[in-house]
């Protein structure tokens, strides 16, 4: 029992590996496209594409969202190269890479950038 659940779990792992290794590549090649959303979104914060790139480039997957209703998605969490952290909401199964958001994560909702607050 604990076999088959460790193997689940590494199935698991390496899927999210080979996930965000094909969003990386998305982000490196600019095959992306930002929504009106993720634009309005980086406008209010002052956050660059540049940003947003660099976040991804250097993240991590927080929350996989592959049964959202409007399609396979992602929350990312990773720093600028100035250090700022930043979340990217982006497309999972797409040969197109869509930002559909970008914001800093901050209080009250996040406890750190990693970590929600408890509702």
């Amino acid at each position: 029992m604990k076999e088959n659940q460790d193997r689940e779990e590494l199935k698991a792992n390496i899927e999210v590996d080979v996930l965000f290794a094909r969003i990386q590549a998305q982000a490196i090649t600019q095959t992306l496209r930002v929504t009106q959303h993720a634009q309005k979104e980086m406008d209010a914060e002052e956050i660059t594409l540049d940003e947003v790139l660099a976040a991804v480039a250097n993240g991590q997957i927080l929350e996989d969202y592959s049964e959202h209703k409007r399609g396979s998605c992602c929350l990312l969490y990773g720093c600028t190269d100035k250090g700022r952290p930043l979340h990217v909401v982006c497309t999972t199964a797409q040969t197109l890479l869509i930002i559909i958001t970008v914001y800093e994560p901050l209080p009250p909702k996040w406890v750190s950038p990693t970590q929600r607050r408890q509702q």
